[in-house]
């Protein structure tokens, strides 16, 4: 039976290989695979946990007194000709008129249309990337760009500093970042945490099969689906967002200040 392109290119992907044959392994950490696969050595396997607690450290370090922030997802290859570019940059500027600053992955597309935004706003722009086989160069918008080797450090992350994400169109990270903050609202792990969906063609079809089919399955319930608010309005998006602060944790992070003994400038 004959191979379509794809199908040898689905295949190289699965052998850890990109369609031009260039292996995955050696960027970032080439470890990481074979970690992934099941057990390994029981010291190489501590000593992924003290570089995983590093990392954690570090990032607490680096977020600590970054700011109130609200996240920002949708993909990468969007040029700035897309009307989902324009609503991104949009975005960046009614966040940073909020006085809160602008977490993206720090990468092109609506990353760099919301950085965009919050600078040409006066807002703090910053970039949170993650270490991929394709290299991610950061846009030209940012005030600090911080890479992370491991997905799931990067997420603690944005949802442990972030008061809200608002979710752009995107692919299979954005979708990922959403269904994350969806189920930790979902299951009270986090509270008081806006989730705003932009693109109403986009999105309206994950939307109706929310509502259309895990509801009527009884996989969530009515009120899950209501997590997530659908619009295409910057002002209804910013509306949103403040009537669910967690004006708590906002005041808390605003009041925080760095001590000199423990090396924080």
């Amino acid at each position: 039976m004959p191979h379509s392109d794809e199908d040898e290119h689905r295949a190289e992907r699965m052998k850890g290989r990109w369609p031009n044959g260039t292996p995955w392994r050696g960027v970032g950490d080439p470890d990481l695979p074979k970690f992934l696969a099941g057990p390994t050595t029981r010291v190489s396997e501590a000593m992924r946990v003290v570089r995983i607690g590093a990392e954690f450290i570090r990032g607490f370090r680096a977020f600590h007194f970054m700011g109130p922030c609200v996240s920002v997802f949708g993909s990468a290859r969007f040029a700035e000709s897309s009307p989902h570019y324009a609503l991104g940059r949009e975005m960046g500027r009614r966040i940073a008129r909020m006085g809160l600053n602008v977490v993206t992955g720090g990468g092109p597309g609506i990353m760099e249309a919301a950085n965009r935004g919050a600078k040409e706003e006066g807002g703090y722009s910053l970039g949170c990337n993650i270490v991929l086989p394709q290299e991610q160069k950061p846009n030209p918008y940012l005030d600090r760009f911080i890479t992370f080797r491991y997905f799931f450090v990067r997420k603690v992350m944005l949802v442990k500093y972030s008061l809200a994400f608002v979710v752009l169109p995107g692919g299979f990270g954005t979708m990922d970042e959403l269904f994350e903050a969806a189920t930790l609202v979902q299951t009270g792990k986090i509270l008081s945490f806006p989730i705003v969906l932009m693109g109403v063609d986009y999105w309206r079809p994950l939307m109706e099969f929310l509502q259309r089919r895990m509801v009527i399955e009884g996989t969530i319930s009515p009120p899950d689906a209501d997590l997530l608010v659908l619009t295409d309005s910057p002002d209804e998006a910013v509306r949103h967002i403040e009537r669910g602060l967690d004006t708590e944790s906002l005041d808390r992070q605003r009041r925080l200040k760095k001590r000199w003994w423990l090396g924080e400038r």
